[in-house]
């Protein structure tokens, strides 16, 4: 165990400190803000993340002097998350002389609100594009919005605003940020370097702040859960409504949170968040970048993790088929012992994986493309942003002309585990990379997978559309292959 830790959660408030040591660990910032700050211009529309009405931005110290800030939801985010850190809320924003901040002030002369029950959360989301100079260019800003949903289809004049207050300076540009300095200091003297470990009754949490200290923790509380993003854990506390006894929070560990980049491949530490890791996995492919950016929401991204996408073993998450694609490998830790598995091998069925009681995931190796490697990943969804997929695909093929000399298909939402197509990469092999070959490959999908007819797909749409995809990668791989479809028109046509 660290020789400091913290059993209360110290952080600020605007620009005040508070220090809280009497709430259970899984209180959501969202209810804290609420029902005990009295803070209600943050709005809980969702519970799951997934609108964007209760979105608040954090700050907290960059490592190099500096701070960094990001937007999140507020409704599956717990108060401890908030240990030395900043917390902003929409009733922060306005000049000591009770003056609208410029943000606001856009919205109003567009007319950008109508209801209002999501314009705090709009606020709040262009907010942090306006003070850290995230969003550079204007044909990005549908991808900033994309997690903030107005019921009244008031985007228009909502884009308008944002374009607006975004061209006319930003906190970053015009030294508005110049307070940062002085912020940091304080950050840092909340945080103090020390580890947390708050109780509450039969409820526990625990923020390591290096690997041997989550191994020991993790060690003597084998059934604890894991909390990288809470952007699933959260769901399972205000969806599901379970009560979690003890839980560890891995991202306060500096070694989990650092990509190594050499020739040939990526080192990715399990907490690394997605936002972070989206630039790096996308300068492999960009069919891969284009996938991290419908991969939920700007704020889902700013805090799920890596570790967490693969360590909660879903069928339908995005990341898991790309990177079994692309022959990645797991590092697993107990204690002090490590191993090393291909990440296919670590899905074992639905809600198993090969984990031993307190052994957690500590990074991902992923191998970048060779040259001369075929390579492309597709996301279906019923809506192209922020909607988990029907099907997710992944292809990587080796060739030597008409000869296929090894082959990687590998698929989400088509079984019970993110799934390698075998009897598929095997058609394919054997009848190499021609038109008889891909017909029998596609043909074989049929063998490998039996998929489930849900709210999201049926059975019949997800094999005709994995099969669809199959094609579509080997008529684009052609030596003269038919001008590219885009991904939305795909999408549109399957339906």
């Amino acid at each position: 165990m660290a020789e400091q830790s913290s059993n209360t959660v110290r952080f600020l408030l605007g620009d005040e400190e508070r220090q809280i040591a009497d709430l259970p660990p899984t209180t959501t910032i969202l209810n804290y803000l609420r029902k005990h700050e009295r803070l209600t211009g943050t709005k809980e529309g969702c519970a799951e993340g997934d609108c964007g009405a209760c979105t608040v931005v954090l700050t907290e110290p960059d490592g190099e002097g500096g701070v960094r800030s990001w937007p999140v939801n507020s409704c599956i985010q717990f108060v401890p998350m908030l240990h030395g850190r900043q917390l902003l809320t929409v009733e922060h924003l306005k000049g000591a002389n009770g003056a609208l901040h410029p943000v606001q002030q856009a919205l109003v002369d567009h007319h950008a609100s109508q209801c209002g029950f999501c314009t705090p959360g709009f606020v709040m989301q262009i907010f942090a594009a306006w003070k850290t100079g995230a969003v550079p260019e204007q044909s990005s800003l549908n991808d900033w919005l994309a997690g903030n949903l107005c019921r009244c289809t008031g985007y228009g004049p909502i884009l308008a605003a944002t374009e607006d207050v975004l061209a006319n300076g930003d906190g970053t540009a015009d030294g508005r940020a110049a307070g940062d300095a002085g912020l940091t200091d304080r950050l840092v003297a909340l945080g103090e370097g020390a580890s947390l470990a708050v109780e509450h009754g039969d409820q526990r949490w625990f923020a390591p702040r290096s690997v041997e200290e989550l191994a020991e923790i993790y060690a003597a509380h084998p059934g604890a859960v894991l909390v990288g993003g809470a952007t699933d854990v959260g769901l399972w506390v205000t969806k599901a409504h379970r009560t979690l006894n003890t839980l560890i929070d891995v991202t306060r560990i500096p070694a989990l949170q650092q990509i190594e980049d050499t020739s040939d491949r990526l080192d990715i530490g399990a907490a690394v968040p997605l936002t972070e890791a989206h630039s790096a996995l996308g300068n492999i492919h960009g069919d891969i970048d284009s996938m991290l950016r419908r991969f939920a929401s700007t704020q889902i991204r700013s805090s799920g993790t890596v570790g967490g996408n693969i360590a909660n073993g879903s069928p339908i998450g995005d990341l898991p088929p790309v990177l079994i694609a692309l022959g990645a490998e797991l590092t697993l830790q107990k204690s002090s012992d490590r191993r090393m598995i291909p990440l296919e091998d670590f899905f074992i069925a639905y809600g198993k994986q090969d984990r031993a009681p307190g052994e957690f995931v500590a990074a991902i190796s992923v191998p970048k493309l060779e040259p001369g490697i075929k390579f492309s990943c597709h996301k279906i969804s019923k809506r192209f942003d922020q909607d988990i997929s029907a099907v997710l695909a992944a292809f990587h093929v080796k060739t030597d002309g008409e000869r296929v000399t090894g082959a990687r298909l590998a698929f989400g939402g088509m079984a019970a585990t993110p799934k390698r197509a075998a009897a598929a990469e095997k058609a394919l092999i054997n009848g190499g990379w021609t038109e008889a070959g891909i017909r029998a490959a596609t043909a074989a999908l049929a063998d490998d997978f039996t998929p489930l007819t849900d709210m999201r797909a049926s059975a019949d749409y997800r094999l005709k559309a994995a099969q669809n995809l199959l094609r579509r990668f080997w008529l684009e791989q052609a030596d003269n292959p038919p001008q590219r479809i885009s991904t939305y028109a795909v999408e549109k046509a399957n339906g």
